[in-house]
């Protein structure tokens, strides 16, 4: 045994000469940027992971503590841990090459572990401050995004002015801009006019709907003198089906809503479609937040019931409330998918539960539950105990296709199979015929027969659903399926495989089992016991208790996140992560207050609307920019003025059919199809999954209806920055780009639609130069031209007629075929311009 130490020990010091010698050098030569990144990626998770559960806040073995630099310079009963630059004369290199660290229950560190750890010992040792600082339990557990929102504390934060004022009037919009107030007067910044109506209702209609307002709309708000005037146009607004489709698309971001699993092979989810339409449903209905969350976490387990008639074909309400509520399950059924794994069913497992405890971490609650799967979270109070007790709540639940059509109807079904297997039958007399010409050229007779054989297939086809009949709203969606919808349900009892917390997060390497648990510190604050019944009910549990009125997070996260769709950007700036990396939110007491307020109104998403809408802070002009202002605040944290935001993909869309009178606003069902180019096309490695829809008029519906697949995206929606959606997605990115041009330019949806909208002026205004651009700016801008921009307008629509025509129009609507070739094309790009004007396509 001595003799082998002694060879490894040898085998070491080569090693640690080796890594002196190059990797010194390139330490030396390094940043210290990189040298910290290495240390932060490689040398402190594997301190935490190994060695401060006997040498960390808790816990002093021989009196040595290795969670800070300090700590291991100053050692315990033997010594130093550590001589900077020196790893041959540290301590600590020596115990963990002779193997007396970590202790022998412990697996022993690799050689590749403790190069690691010599390297940076070589390097000096560099042990940022700050994560030490995070480190310390009591910094940690007093972070301000894990205590409960504190509304009177909030309210005294304000001067006493301020607070007698709202005490006179009660109004709570007023509390918002009293806050906001309190920060620019402290900093001594001015804050921006009010906007002008016509720029609050565009503000207003994109918030709310995703849709301009049409001139008409328009023209009445500005002409509206009533003191109600505002508060009316929210009210219908939010009673616009169009809200839900509008704010449903905001929370399919956060639920990483897709209809494939991405990866290679991106299987297609043929039921995802339903947890759409239910997103939406449930905006429109304003239900209440808590709901919400419920539903979609442990709808089965709260709501359980089944879809039982009695004696007619009137469903109970009740029944279809609890169907409603099990739909909502489907978040954790459109997650991303390896197909591969399907070979493996204990890394199938495990894929599919590290994926609804990282999306229910980062959506419901706004922390980054995922950084404590290898080792316990180096920042925040997650332990991988946390982590993987969690996965234990989710362990009993599988994902189960359940029919969502009553028995009756299953019995339809079953009468009618028949002229299912008249369709086999008549593909096989095909498939027969087919043989029978044994690849020579079919004779005259045999072409008639060939057609016939085609037809009787059509004919088998076209009698299911014509046959087929249903209740009245539950027709089958699919020629051959019924009706159905993926969701959880609940495993077997004897095949629930037990929950181990993993080494570094290796399916390989089981630790200690773990049972059902919510986080240690969450559960602490909120003053409940950690432990979650062993059972089929652990996923309700979660659900009440996430969605307790006095959580710290739920609400706080879900009221910051509303406030981003809203202004641009949170309150907090990363919406997804309130934990220590986050960004401190700028106004911390309006946070707690909006939430309090939040709760208190019954998790009402829509009163959070108007209050929000109704502050001053919100009608503010964006085009404010003291300079002031703009070398204190660059960024508008303190809210001196409304930020200028630039739509998303799918607003884009929608805008471009809303103004040329063609968007289709159907609602829900299955994915839309619109057609694409060629080039368009090039990215799709199976065209068989680009089947357009057959009816012209779906490829006119709204952005939120088009196919979401996860390998290749609507390409329109790519260029203007759609979200991964393989995870949470926080927020949209926005970057100015080429291709974004290109599109709006050259793209045959783009021209298609400027036909259409040249048509649409034509109509109104016929070929009047003055009323046609006037006409042209109130449908896309939503005001008036300056007199500067209509004399601009007109020169470049006479320039354009009379200059070559390089793109004839066909099909032509009439309004257009009535003038000459070069002046309709000329419309058509003046149009087109405008879809490229900054102000379509940003909202003020």
């Amino acid at each position: 045994m001595r003799v082998s130490i002694a060879r490894n020990r040898s085998e070491f010091q080569w090693i640690a000469v080796f890594s002196v010698l190059w990797f010194g050098v390139s330490f030396a030569s390094a940043a210290e940027g990189d040298v910290v990144r290495d240390f932060e990626n490689r040398v402190r998770p594997m301190l935490i992971e190994r060695c401060f559960k006997c040498h960390g806040a808790e816990k002093q073995r021989g009196g040595l503590r290795l969670d800070s630099r300090e700590a291991m310079l100053k050692g315990g009963e033997t010594g130093a841990a550590l001589v900077v630059g020196k790893p041959d004369e540290s301590l600590l290199v020596e115990k963990l090459m002779s193997g007396a660290m970590p202790p022998k229950t412990e697996p022993r560190l690799t050689e590749a572990q403790i190069g690691a750890i010599q390297q940076w010992i070589a390097a000096g040792a560099p042990f940022p401050s700050v994560p030490s600082q995070l480190a310390d339990e009591k910094a940690r557990r007093n972070h301000w995004a894990f205590r409960k929102p504190d509304r009177e504390a909030a309210l005294r934060s304000l001067p006493a002015e301020a607070r007698a004022a709202l005490e006179m009037r009660s109004v709570a919009a007023d509390h918002i801009d009293a806050f906001v107030s309190a920060k620019l007067t402290e900093k001594k910044l001015p804050l921006a006019p009010k906007a002008n109506k016509q720029t609050l209702i565009r503000r207003a209609y994109f918030d709310l709907l995703g849709l301009p307002p049409a001139p008409e709309q328009v023209e009445k708000f500005v002409n509206d003198a009533s003191p109600t005037a505002w508060e009316a146009l929210l009210t219908e607004l939010l009673s616009s089906p169009q809200y839900g489709e509008r704010w449903g698309r905001h929370w399919l971001d956060v639920a990483r809503y897709a209809d494939s699993g991405g990866y290679e092979t991106d299987m297609y989810y043929r039921h995802a479609w339903r947890y759409r339409d239910y997103v939406v449903k449930s905006f429109n209905d304003d239900k209440p937040y808590d709901r919400f969350v419920q539903e979609q976490i442990a709808g089965d387990e709260l709501w359980p019931d089944n879809l039982e008639l009695d004696g007619n074909y009137i469903m109970a309400a009740t029944k279809l409330r609890a169907l409603e509520a099990h739909t909502g399950t489907g978040f954790y059924a459109l997650g991303p998918q390896i197909h591969e794994s399907s070979m493996d069913g204990g890394k199938q497992d495990y894929e599919r539960l590290t994926d609804w405890v990282d999306a229910t971490g980062a959506a419901f609650l706004g922390v980054t539950l995922g950084c404590a799967r290898c080792h316990d979270h180096k920042f925040d109070p997650f332990t991988q105990g946390d982590y993987f007790a969690l996965q234990a709540v989710f362990a009993r639940s599988r994902e189960v296709e359940r029919p969502i059509v009553n028995a009756m109807e299953i019995a339809d079904f079953k009468q009618h199979y028949p002229r299912v297997l008249a369709v086999r039958a008549a593909r096989e007399a095909y498939r027969q015929f087919e043989q029978s010409l044994a690849g020579r050229q079919p004779t005259a007779d045999e072409e008639i027969r060939r057609r016939e054989l085609l037809q009787a297939i059509g004919r088998s086809v076209l009698d299911i659903p014509e046959r087929t009949t249903s209740p009245p709203g539950t027709a089958f969606d699919g020629v051959f399926e019924l009706p159905a919808v993926s969701v959880l349900g609940h495993e077997r009892p004897d095949l629930v495989k037990p929950i181990h917390i993993l080494s570094r997060g290796d399916l390989d390497r089981p630790k200690d089992r773990v049972t059902p648990a919510l986080p240690g510190l969450l559960a602490e604050v909120t003053g409940v016991t950690p432990a979650l019944p062993d059972g089929f009910t652990s996923r309700k549990e979660l659900a009440l208790w996430m969605t307790r009125p006095d959580h710290p997070l739920t609400a706080r996260v879900m009221v910051n996140r509303i406030w981003q769709w809203h202004f641009g950007r949170g309150l907090v700036a990363t919406p997804s992560d309130f934990g220590k990396m986050g960004q401190p939110p700028s106004h911390p007491e309006l946070l707690d207050w909006l939430t309090t307020e939040f709760v208190a109104h019954g998790w009402s998403i829509k009163q959070l609307h108007r209050l929000l809408m109704t502050s001053a802070t919100y009608q503010l002009a964006s085009d404010f920019a003291p300079a002031a202002n703009l070398v204190a605040d660059p960024d508008n944290r303190l809210l001196w003025r409304f930020n200028r935001r630039r739509l998303e993909g799918e607003a884009v869309w929608d805008s471009l059919h809303a103004v040329a009178g063609t968007l289709q606003l159907q609602m829900g069902g299955p994915p839309v199809v619109p057609p694409l180019s060629d080039e368009e096309l090039a990215a799709l490695r199976d065209r068989y999954r680009w089947v357009v829809s057959s009816d012209p008029k779906q490829h006119a519906r709204r952005g939120v209806y088009v196919v979401n697949y996860r390998n290749f995206r609507f390409p329109l929606f790519e260029v203007f920055d759609a979200p991964n959606n393989a995870v949470s997605s926080p927020g949209r990115d926005v970057s100015t780009v080429a291709p974004q041009s290109l599109w709006l330019l050259n793209n045959r949806t783009a021209w298609q639609q400027a036909v259409q909208l040249a048509a649409r002026v034509v109509r109104d205004t016929g070929d009047r130069p003055e009323a046609l651009v006037t006409k042209l700016w109130r449908l896309t801008l939503g005001r008036p031209p300056s007199a500067q921009e209509q004399a601009e307008a007109i020169a470049l629509l006479e320039q354009l007629t009379t200059s070559p025509t390089d793109k004839l129009l066909e099909n032509a609507p009439p309004e257009l075929a009535s003038l000459p070739a070069p002046r309709a094309n000329a419309l058509v790009k003046l149009c087109l311009a405008m879809f490229n004007h900054n102000e379509f396509l940003f909202i003020d």
